[in-house]
């Protein structure tokens, strides 16, 4: 492939979020040409439509109507654009751009991938979104290893060189929205709190859930009587918190796994609390960018199917 060839746009890339929208124009050679964003996730979608949300943001990085797409996240849900099934694990990643279902369309091949499930019946599970970070990781995701990816419901998963194993959900970031603003730890936290790596709030309360997970329950409430009690003050209550629960995930999925390499698959904030924890706990870490990887991600799976120049 020719300089020209390789700097030209060779297909779009779109990471479909529940609430939020990222679309990449991708050069032959995986280089970003364009990019567009916005809030127009699988909610916003199932009322206005998901080929005009499309439309508005391909027009904005000025994709050639030929060109193709490949989309990971919600637009492949059950409620989505376009159901794409989930693949049970164990399964190999490279399995997942053969099983990327077509959507109708004129005049443009528009793919998405599939998520992965787990059928177990003591331990159903799916995933939606991270199995495309996943196949990001592909390079750096030899040997038997586990991969913590945090979130609104975080995902740890057991990787075996380029085969997804098993992997467990923790709905870690959504108990902590509920008990913040539909529970009364809403008066004990400040709205939009940002709480630091370094806190040693986050941290003391991260010791104690991470040596002993299954008391956490006993101890959610610990934020509200301290402020009470004088204790604590208000704007120690997210740090407190967010302590408390990532300490028990974290606590609870050692339980799980005698591994202490570990990949973190996160980035901002989040990652950052993230990273100070399990090095806290003792992993050894490797740190992946969360938005990198999905679109290595699909930058392979379109390699795979298109026979772009990094497939």
């Amino acid at each position: 492939m020719t300089d020209g060839a390789a700097s030209a746009p060779a297909f779009v890339a779109v990471d479909w979020g529940t609430s939020s929208f990222r679309l990449w124009l991708i050069a032959g050679d995986g280089g970003v040409l364009g990019e567009s964003r916005g809030g127009e996730g699988m909610m916003h979608c199932s009322t206005a439509g998901f080929e005009p949300v499309l439309e508005r943001h391909l027009a904005v990085v000025n994709a050639p109507s030929w060109l193709p797409v490949m989309i990971c996240g919600m637009a492949g849900a059950r409620q989505g654009w376009i159901e794409a099934p989930y693949l049970d694990v164990p399964t190999a990643l490279d399995a997942l751009p053969r099983a990327a279902v077509a959507v109708p369309h004129d005049g443009r091949d528009i793919r998405i991938l599939p998520g992965l499930c787990q059928r177990d019946p003591h331990a159903p599970n799916v995933m939606r979104g991270e199995e495309t970070q996943l196949l990001g990781l592909r390079p750096q995701a030899r040997g038997h290893r586990l991969v913590c990816m945090p979130g609104t419901h975080s995902k740890w998963v057991t990787l075996e060189d380029d085969k997804v194993v098993s992997f467990q959900s923790y709905m870690t970031g959504e108990l902590y929205a509920v008990l913040t603003r539909h529970a009364v730890l809403r008066h004990a936290v400040v709205p939009d709190s940002r709480t630091v790596a370094d806190d040693p709030v986050f941290l003391g309360a991260f010791e104690s859930a991470y040596a002993e997970p299954a008391r956490v329950w006993a101890r959610l409430f610990e934020p509200r009587p301290a402020q009470l009690l004088g204790l604590e003050e208000t704007k120690d209550g997210a740090a407190h918190l967010s302590g408390l629960l990532i300490g028990a995930e974290i606590g609870a999925a050692s339980m799980r796994s005698s591994q202490r390499g570990i990949t973190l698959v996160g980035s901002g904030q989040l990652g950052r609390l993230y990273a100070a924890a399990l090095e806290r706990a003792g992993f050894e870490l490797v740190l992946a960018d969360a938005e990198q990887v999905t679109r290595d991600g699909l930058v392979h799976a379109a390699g795979q199917i298109w026979g772009t120049n990094n497939g």
